[in-house]
């Protein structure tokens, strides 16, 4: 619930942000009826019947929802639950998996993801082919992070097949075979012309220091 749209920006990111706030169904009542209506004592029930009444028929009730669970609004009712009714899902957001969220993502939202999405997000950039600095910028962490996260989704994706006798996806042997032929007929970088090319002498005496590899 909400009535208005001019409130400080959180810094949080979701996908239940503030763009569905305009479309409900309480948007631009009074703040005080507000109150009275959707931050009722647990033993007003004719005030929370009302408020029920009214998420009822709001067309964006599950985006009210979202923005309490990912913003931590414990208090009051929204998406039509009250305070009570909405506890479980606060105590089990991290475990939250939401496929709408997590194609919302990959569409390009920039949504605040729950350990269970990220989870299948990784899974889903291995399966891709992204690297790790795109899965990097897309999940704000650091590449090191990303490589370490795609390495793990890698293993168990590729034990997973083991188990279920699933063929090896020929399009990654593939990829890797272009990538190591590349590799061996880059060959070694040429010098620039423009620049001198210096050789360090070689001892001539057969008894003159051979260095770290003798």
């Amino acid at each position: 619930m909400r009535t208005n749209h001019q409130v400080p920006a959180t810094g949080l990111r979701g996908i239940a942000d503030t763009f569905w706030q305009p479309d409900s169904a309480c948007y631009g009542m009074d703040p005080e009826d507000a109150e009275d209506v959707f931050f009722p004592t647990r033993r007003d029930h004719e005030a929370i019947a009302e408020a029920k009444e009214l998420c009822g028929m709001c067309p964006v009730a599950r985006e009210c929802l979202n923005f309490s669970l990912e913003n931590g609004l414990t208090d009051g009712i929204w998406g039509g639950l009250t305070e009570d009714e909405r506890a479980p899902w606060h105590k089990g957001l991290p475990d939250r998996l939401d496929y709408s969220r997590v194609i919302a993502f990959f569409n390009g939202r920039d949504v605040h993801l729950t350990e269970a999405e990220r989870d299948i997000v990784v899974d889903h950039a291995y399966a891709r082919g992204w690297r790790p600095a795109r899965l990097a910028t897309a999940l704000s962490i650091g590449t090191k992070h990303a490589r370490d996260l795609l390495r793990k989704a890698e293993i168990k994706i590729v034990d997973r097949d083991l188990t279920l006798g699933v063929p090896p996806n020929p399009y990654k042997k593939k990829a890797k075979r272009k990538r190591k032929r590349r590799a061996r007929t880059a060959g070694p970088a040429t010098p620039n012309s423009s620049q001198p090319v210096t050789h360090t002498a070689m001892p001539t005496s057969s008894h003159g220091p051979l260095g770290k590899a003798a």
